[in-house]
């Protein structure tokens, strides 16, 4: 199968090429890549730079490993240059959400996004265990939707995704509307934003006079205690004076209407704003 890999020389796209160069057998790849930089983390790996007019009207398939505020423009330029019956591969469900990206009738459409690596999940090595993105060393689930086309596509695509982001233990199959509930409303909006309201209580303590190597320490600590018992990680349940304190944390932290982020035009205003912070155009 011949492979375009727009973005080859960024972080996501430094991470497929390395797992992708592994099935030399399987896969021809072409490498597009505009920035400086990255142009030169291929050249010195000795790879050569391939134009996308070239690359993607002999690809078979594109994997687009750009940026998701980008992907308007780029699906716009480049999916009108690629062979009827191909296939693109995009690694993020935002902008096919929000309807941004530039479909064809004869592609096949796909979008894939990793689960990384759980926070409570068994790694066989040090080094996995310090895979905290996945894709290295360490094992992890992936989503993948089909946005468009063929199934006998898609199975094909199932197949390079896991090779992509290998080592891959499960695959599961959910639409791109489910996938935009998990990333950004659930993983990013609240996940991501709970993580930084516990590092910004840590600058709180640390403020209040607590020395910061015992501050890191204990949160830290207790943050993973809740985390093991919210997720039945343990058996444990949390302690009657804990219950009372979540009770309190919930009045005076959490917006109690905050539910409302999964619903669909709150996903999508969401999406709007981080696939267009300067405004939806």
């Amino acid at each position: 199968m011949r492979i375009a890999l727009v973005g080859a020389g960024g972080k996501m796209g430094t991470r497929l090429r390395n797992n992708l160069l592994r099935h030399p057998a399987e896969y021809s790849l072409a490498f597009c890549e505009k920035g400086e930089a990255g142009v030169g983390r291929l050249r010195e790996q000795g790879l050569a730079v391939t134009p996308p007019e070239q690359a993607l009207a002999g690809a078979d398939a594109a994997i687009l490993a750009v940026p998701d505020a980008g992907l308007r423009a780029v699906s716009a330029q480049l999916v009108p240059l690629m062979k009827p019956r191909s296939c693109v591969v995009m690694l993020d469900p935002a902008a096919a959400a929000a309807g941004e990206v530039t479909l064809r009738d004869d592609l096949t459409f796909v979008v894939c996004h990793p689960c990384h690596p759980p926070l409570f999940g068994e790694q066989p090595t040090p080094e996995a265990r310090r895979d905290f993105f996945g894709g290295v060393a360490a094992r992890q689930d992936i989503v993948i939707a089909l946005l468009q086309g063929t199934e006998g596509w898609f199975a094909e695509a199932e197949t390079l995704c896991r090779r992509m982001f290998a080592p891959v233990e499960k695959v599961h199959r959910i639409t791109v509307e489910q996938m935009a509930i998990l990333e950004p409303a659930m993983a990013e909006v609240v996940a991501a934003s709970a993580a930084v309201l516990m590092r910004e209580a840590l600058e709180e303590a640390v403020q209040a006079g607590v020395p910061r190597e015992a501050a890191t320490a204990f949160m830290l600590g207790h943050a993973q205690i809740p985390l093991a018992i919210a997720f039945g990680a343990i058996s444990s349940p949390f302690s009657d004076a804990a219950r009372i304190a979540i009770r309190y944390g919930k009045r005076h932290v959490i917006q109690p209407d905050w539910r409302k982020v999964f619903k669909r035009e709150n996903v999508l205003e969401a999406i709007r704003e981080m696939l267009h912070p300067e405004g939806t155009p």
